[in-house]
């Protein structure tokens, strides 16, 4: 099992989101600590009322993870998630292909169709065109990588005879699809490398527009599904699957209650989770850095 840290997520505007710490030393704390990851997600316009009422603040995730880069040596680079419909798929190829590279090759893109009406309205993306969109991405983007000569024909563009470089340093970069849909588990078993599913209620599986999944019985089932379509897909390498790890006690207290975290994380190994995605809700510098070492000596040395 591997774990990914979560930049802390700073809700409303009463406070900025690094109060939690800056990126840089946090990012350099995690790998000290044994983290394998670090990961943000993506906002660039959020609706106001959603960030009032429960949303979070966030920084572009291609530049912080590239600062984050800079702190680091082995630490991977997450997205968590970037939303692929709001970027045209070239410069989101270029974005993520600067970042490997700067980065010796530690950049892995989760992506998603996004939900936010409001942000894709403030984009000028079409919401109803989103799924066109993302799998329009998930086309491109090894293409753009390869760095020979391409030719492709999207909804809103005509590439011809196009080619960019530098290449990155991974091939592919992996991508690890975002969502708890039929759809997405198909897209993570037929083009992806990863699947990144939701364990949460059907309240808040409704408010991000997706299915629920509330059981550890049924992501084991769900994560069969998509190693069965990738082998019938005639893709029989391994694929990674993460659970985001929501136990308020760990955040309020890691050292407390280890024995239990540690059973929890093996059952969710043992159904097939490869990586477990860790926040700690902390609200200052202190609690940042207090938590990531208390973390780091109770679970990763």
């Amino acid at each position: 099992m591997r774990f990914i840290l979560q930049y802390p997520d700073t809700n409303g505007t009463s406070r900025d989101m690094l109060d939690a710490g800056p990126l840089d030393e946090v990012a350099a704390a995690a790998e000290k600590a044994g983290f394998d990851a670090i990961s943000l997600t993506e906002h660039p316009v959020p609706g106001a009322k959603w960030l009032e009422t429960g949303g979070h603040q966030s920084l572009d995730p291609f530049v912080g993870l590239a600062f984050a880069a800079a702190a680091t040596t082995t630490l991977r680079l997450m997205t968590s998630l970037v939303v692929a419909p709001y970027h045209n798929p070239f410069q989101l190829a270029k974005a993520a292909a600067t970042v490997d590279k700067l980065s010796g090759g530690r950049l892995i893109l989760g992506m998603g169709t996004g939900y936010q009406k409001s942000e894709f309205f403030a984009l000028g993306v079409d919401l109803a065109e989103r799924a066109a969109l993302f799998d329009e991405a998930l086309d491109v983007l090894p293409l753009h990588w390869s760095g020979e000569p391409f030719s492709y024909k999207g909804l809103h563009f005509d590439a011809r005879d196009v080619i960019a470089r530098p290449k990155p340093v991974q091939d592919p970069i992996p991508i690890w699809v975002g969502g708890n849909s039929g759809r997405a588990r198909r897209r993570a078993a037929e083009k992806g490398q990863g699947w990144l599913p939701m364990i949460a209620s059907s309240e808040v599986a409704a408010t991000a527009q997706t299915m629920a999944i509330t059981s550890r019985e049924q992501l084991a089932t769900l994560i069969q599904g998509v190693k069965d379509a990738a082998a019938a897909a005639g893709r029989p390498g391994p694929l990674d699957f993460t659970s985001f790890y929501t136990d308020p006690t760990l955040a309020a207290a890691p050292t407390a209650d280890a024995d239990r975290h540690r059973e929890t994380w093996a059952e969710l190994e043992k159904i097939g989770v490869t990586w477990l995605s860790i926040s700690c809700h902390s609200t200052s510098r202190e609690e940042t850095f207090d938590f990531i070492e208390a973390f780091g000596g109770t679970y990763l040395s």
